[in-house]
């Protein structure tokens, strides 16, 4: 059965450059093994950058030919502020493998509480589904969609879901349980990767099908390995009717 090289990225990005957060990004997915599946914080080069929001949304284009030519060899999960063909401005997670963008979706539930409602166009639920890297099926919920269980049901047979981030401080357990009753329930690996911002929980790790969590702590970036036997054999002894 298969085995792959994980890693979740925990950063700090705030009072940096757009330019110098893409450094630092990058530089953590060069010091990844080759065949590793890194995820990185959410909206993590620019922050929700609401005083200069075009300009964040113009940078995408400046990091997607960086991020294409640092992951060959790899996979990258990172979600970034970046327009779309129908001109609105999207958080939209992007999945680069292997030096090829092959994978987006954008995030179709906005932190109302927080105002991104007032400033980026919502995603389309139906975009949140499963796909595959190097065999692996997998799966993304952005940030406040974790704590939506309908969404989870829509990536039921996902082997990895990724979990990028920017999670507030005060609600650093809700994290932390979202996270491990989602490996739970859908019998999986969850990779979570939040920022260490002054507000944020900075909670980034990796939760087994087991529902065992290690946390990066100090860590830039965590290295882990998924086992797809871990994943079949929870699901061969709880049969929860999960393909």
């Amino acid at each position: 059965m298969i085995s792959k090289p994980v890693c979740t990225f925990k950063m700090h990005t705030e009072g940096r450059t757009y330019e110098a957060n893409l450094d630092a990004l990058t530089a953590l997915v060069e010091e990844c093994e080759a065949g590793t599946i890194a995820v990185a914080p959410e909206v993590c080069l620019t922050n929700f950058d609401y005083d200069r929001f075009d300009e964040a949304a113009a940078f995408a284009e400046v990091a997607d030919a960086r991020l294409k030519k640092v992951t060959q060899g790899k996979t990258l999960i990172v979600t970034m502020i970046a327009r779309r063909a129908d001109g609105g401005i999207y958080n939209l997670a992007r999945v680069y493998h292997d030096g090829s963008l092959v994978h987006e979706q954008a995030k179709a539930k906005l932190f109302r509480f927080g105002g991104e409602h007032e400033w980026f166009a919502e995603g389309d639920e139906r975009e949140i589904g499963l796909f595959e890297i190097d065999g692996i099926r997998m799966g993304i919920l952005i940030c406040f969609e974790l704590r939506f269980t309908a969404l989870w049901q829509r990536l039921r047979g996902a082997e990895i879901i990724a979990v990028p981030a920017q999670w507030g401080r005060l609600r650093a357990a809700h994290f932390d349980t979202l996270g491990r009753a989602l490996a739970l329930a859908n019998e999986c690996y969850v990779l979570q990767s939040d920022t260490f911002n002054e507000q944020m929980c900075g909670l980034s790790g990796i939760v087994t099908p087991q529902g065992e969590c290690v946390r990066n702590g100090n860590l830039r970036a965590l290295p882990g390995t998924f086992e797809a036997r871990e994943v079949a054999k929870m699901r061969r002894y709880l049969d929860l009717g999960i393909a």
